[in-house]
Formats: structure tokens, sequence, C-alpha cells
């Protein structure tokens, strides 16, 4: 529970120029409302078209996914017995079915807790445990992986009694019942016989990386998910006669609100790709008429390699049989989700010739908050990429507003040119850390979500406000995206014997905008080598997680009051910058 004061401050902060948060803009009901109308409407425009592993096409009408959705509910409420305000779990990939699963739960009023695969056992068992989930739908590839989570030894740091119920999803099991043979002969409309949810009912509960140990459970609702999509539509321009596609996985906010939510707000269609493939990316946008796709700046630089190795062999850039007069109708791309060099930004738009709407949010503001403007000519947006010191994030879009605050938390903002914390208040801020009524408390200190982040702003002849991120104020790892804390690795680091001192530390990479680093110390007299410390952190977490370089020391930078200061160590680890890591 929280008290008087976090609650009227987390109002404030989901209140825009004051209409309150239960009055957002959106003209429908919930979500199913919003398909329903798509699938009467438009009933024969495809919404959905899935290329799996194989590069196997699928495709799907409104109607026919609207069908789909319908019989998947009846399977969850009728068979499974989920309702209005529970949780059902997904370990999962990007899929149709997941998809429609998603969708399933949102025709419920339940909400999705999606497992990121590449996270290790414990934490996605953490991460089971503490959103109560009822169900879990696993793919036939990460079932025995699944059964070992949630049946697992709890002094192992696994296990999740709450989860009654494992389906496998897209194989056989003598032991499970099967989604697609559960679903497959239901009738296509749900009906339920308790209260139809609303806008303001639970729809994601996603976690992100805290500076201090357990992941928070971020709470979104449909309206969260409509009204930041529906904010995304009308920056972009994103009308009913367009293509997204999906090339981010749709077990985070970006995958899930930018390319599933928007389209179906804007009545649109998205090509759901299993996942980035270099040599696929250009030839699919080509081939199924995509105009926006929304990316992480890793893509970018991998988009990069693969010109470079065409151009070696003398083919073209865009990969075989493809030119650019095949791809006229695509616009631009959407970057944010992590750090942007401007060096990558240049040399992707130098030798593509195509715009990236640069941008950035975060899952507790739903997804995006600010992007730059469509409207901007060339120089204008060269300009606001290249010659700030950082490529700026843009304005901020209709759900929300920004602003820069004291990083202190003492409540005061600054102005143009002042660096401090990135502040945001509106309608696409989330409902809340879901039972962490101390991380809510300081997050929501005087009713504006703070981010951690630092930034300043500029404003233009208009008057516009123009964001830059320069840094952080909590000490995330952001490695293409997906957010690390360094204490969950230096647990890891101080296992190893013989080390004294392990501390994480995010390094600039042209890659994955930041890579993990760590900086050891040793104790006297050992011996500890960077091949022993790497094979450790592997054994014992993903290699995403896991540290890419090791540097030794003796001394290590601390505050006044011995706060380790990670990020003075950043320059030891410059020589790595482009350096790509691989398993």
């Amino acid at each position: 529970m929280l008290d008087d004061q976090t609650l009227a401050n987390l109002r404030a902060a989901q209140t825009l120029r004051g209409v309150p948060p239960e009055h957002p803009p959106i003209p429908w009901r919930n979500l199913r409302h919003l398909l329903s109308l798509h699938a009467t409407v438009t009933p024969d425009k495809v919404f959905l078209i899935h290329y799996d592993a194989n590069g196997d096409r699928e495709e799907l009408t409104y109607a026919q996914f609207n069908s789909r959705v319908h019989q998947a509910a009846s399977f969850l409420y009728d068979d499974l017995g989920v309702r209005r305000g529970d949780r059902v779990a997904t370990i999962a990939y990007n899929h149709s079915d997941t998809v429609i699963l998603y969708f399933a739960c949102w025709l419920i009023g339940a909400a999705v807790a999606p497992q990121n695969v590449s996270e290790d056992d414990r934490r996605i068992a953490f991460i089971l445990r503490n959103s109560a989930a009822v169900v879990c739908f696993a793919r036939a590839e990460y079932l025995a992986r699944a059964e070992a989570i949630i049946y697992g030894d709890a002094d192992a740091g696994l296990g999740a009694a709450n989860i009654r119920q494992i389906v496998v999803i897209g194989g056989a099991s003598d032991n499970y019942l099967n989604f697609h043979e559960e679903i497959a002969n239901r009738p296509n409309t749900f009906i339920s016989t308790t209260e139809r949810p609303t806008l303001h009912d639970e729809a994601l509960l996603v976690y992100t990386s805290g500076t201090t140990g357990a992941p928070k459970g971020v709470v979104l609702s449909q309206s969260n998910l409509l009204i930041d999509a529906q904010g995304i539509c009308q920056w972009q321009g994103i009308t009913g006669g367009q293509r997204l596609m999906n090339v981010l996985p749709i077990h985070h906010v970006n995958g899930i609100v930018v390319t599933l939510i928007t389209p179906l707000v804007a009545g649109a269609s998205v090509v759901l790709n299993r996942q980035y493939s270099s040599r696929h990316f250009w030839e699919r946008i080509a081939r199924e008429n995509v105009q926006i796709v929304s990316v992480v700046p890793t893509l970018l630089q991998f988009a990069l390699d693969y010109a470079a190795e065409q151009e070696a062999k003398g083919a073209s850039i865009w990969g075989e049989g493809v030119t650019r007069a095949d791809l006229l109708r695509f616009r631009h791309i959407m970057c944010g989700a992590g750090t942007l060099a401007m060096s990558l930004v240049k040399a992707f738009e130098d030798k593509f010739g195509i715009p990236v709407l640069h941008g950035y949010g975060l899952s507790e503001t739903t997804c995006y908050s600010c992007f730059l403007p469509i409207d901007l000519s060339p120089e204008e947006h060269t300009r606001w990429l290249l010659d700030y010191g950082y490529p700026s994030i843009g304005c901020p879009i209709a759900p929300n507003e920004m602003a820069i605050f004291d990083p202190s938390g003492s409540g005061q903002q600054l102005g143009a040119g002042e660096r401090g914390e990135i502040c945001i208040r509106g309608h696409n801020v989330m409902q809340g850390y879901f039972q962490r009524p101390d991380a809510n408390a300081e997050t929501f200190k005087f009713g504006w979500f703070r981010s951690g982040d630092e930034g300043f702003y500029q404003e233009d002849a208009r008057g516009r406000q123009f964001f830059f991120i320069t840094g952080r104020i909590k000490e995330l790892i952001n490695r293409g995206g997906v957010k690390f804390s360094p204490f969950d690795i230096e647990e890891i680091l101080l296992e190893v014997p013989g080390v004294k001192v392990g501390l994480a530390v995010a390094f600039q990479n042209a890659y994955y905008g930041e890579e993990v680093g760590a900086y050891v110390v040793c104790h006297d007299g050992t011996t500890v080598t960077a091949e022993g410390v790497i094979a450790h952190c592997r054994s014992r977490m993903p290699f995403e997680k896991s540290p890419k370089v090791v540097v030794f020391g003796t001394e290590i930078p601390v505050t006044s009051t011995g706060k380790y200061q990670r990020l003075k160590l950043q320059a030891l680890f410059a020589e790595w910058e482009h350096t790509q890591f691989k398993k």
C-alpha cells in the first residue's frame, strides 16, 4: 500500500495539463473495443504478417486475428480459470502465437508478465514469484527450462509455487496442455460472465533492473498502452494505409507498444520478425512495402557492418536483389532505448540516406516520451543530431510533458542549458512499481516521474524544447536497450577466488551503445586471470550480462562517503569501443 503523500504525488505525475488520469483522451473503451472496430470496419485488411525463424510467412487479417484472439481468450477463461485482474506469464519469443496470447489476456482484463529468455533462471523465477502470475505459457523449446525455473529448488533461488499450470506453445507434450490444440475448435466470440475490462485495468507487468538488487515490476494499464501508442501515431504521421516492421523482442515495451499497439491504433499493419537479421532487414522492408521500423542503436551498427561486407564483395549495400529504388516508400527509422553515438547516426544517415528519428522513453512511461520532429528540414535534423555534443532525443509527444529538475530531488526545476534529471509527467506514466512503496515514494517525490537520467534542453526559434540525455544518475548498464544492475554482476565477481573488489563498469561500445566491463582489484599474493573471471561469470550469468573485458588495478575512485565512482573507470576500457564481442 502507498501512503497518502505518495498516492497524491503519483496522481500528480499521471495528470497532464489539468486532465486527471481517469479521463485520458482516448476514444475507445478498452483494447477489445479497438480491435473489434477494426475487425468489423476493415475485416479484410492485413493486420499481422509474421516471419518465423525459417523465413516462412504467415498473414492474418484483422478479422482472422480477432477470431483467434477470441478463441484463445475462451481457452484462458473457461479452461484455465484466468480472470480479470490475474496475471499470465510467458516464456516465449516473437511469434504470432505470442501476440494472440497477449491480446487474449487483454480481452479478459488480465495482464501479461512477459519474460526475457536471455535472463538467468534465478531472475526469471524471482519475477514469476513476484508477479503472482497464475499461468505460464512456454514455447516448446523452453519447456524444460520453464519446468526447472517453476518447480526448481528454492534454496537455489528457483521455484514459483503461484504458477498453477504450464501451457506449451508450438509443440507437443504429454504433461501439459497444448495451446494450438486447445484453441483450434473454439467459438470465435469470447463471452465473459464477469465485468468487462476498463481502460484502467492492468495490461502489462514488465520488470526493469534497479541499482540495488531485485528488479522492479512496472505496472502499465490498457490506458497507458493506448495513450502512448496514440501519441506515437500522431507524432510519426502513421495512418491506416501504412506498415511498420518489428525486429525488436516483444517481451519489451518497445516491441509491444511501437510495433503492435501503435499499428492497431492507426488501423495499419505490422510485419513481425522472429528477430533482427541484417540479410533480411532491407529485403523485407522492400517486399512488404514498410514505411517505418523501430530499432535500437545496435541495429544501426549491424546494418552498417552488413553494408561494408556487401561493398567488399561488390554487391548492393541493401542486400541481394534490393536497390534504393525498392525502398522509395520507406520513410524513416525510429531509434531509442539505448545510447546513440553521434558518429554512429551520422555514418548511418550518410551511408543509407534514410533519416533516423531519435527518441527517448522508459518502461515507466509506457514507451516513448519524445522524438525528433518529422517536420525538420534536413539541415535542422542534422543540427539537432550533431551540433550539441549529444544527439537530441527530441520534443515531448502529446501524452506527456518533460522538464529538467535538480538531480538532488529537491523539486527545483531548471532552465534551458542547465543539466539535471529528466522528469516526465502525463497520461503515459505507469501505475507504479508493483509492491515497491519505497521505490514509488522516491520516484514520484515531487509529483513527476524521476527518470534517473541526466540531461538538458535547448529551445528552437519556435520555442520548442529539444531534450538531450547526457548520462545516468542511476548507474545502470544499458546494453543495446537492455539494462543491467552493476550490483547483480558484482555479486558474481566477488565469488571469484582472489578478487578483493570487483566493479561492473559500462563502457562505450559502437555495437551495443554500452558493454559490460569488469574492474578488478585482487587480494595481495593472489593470482587472478581475466580468462578465469570471464569464465566464472559466463557460468553464472547469460552472455549479455557477463563482462566482456577485465581490467586489473589497485585503486578505486570513491566519493567522500565511500561510494564507488564507476563512471570514472570508463576511460580504462576505451580501446574496446569498436570491438564486437560474440559468444
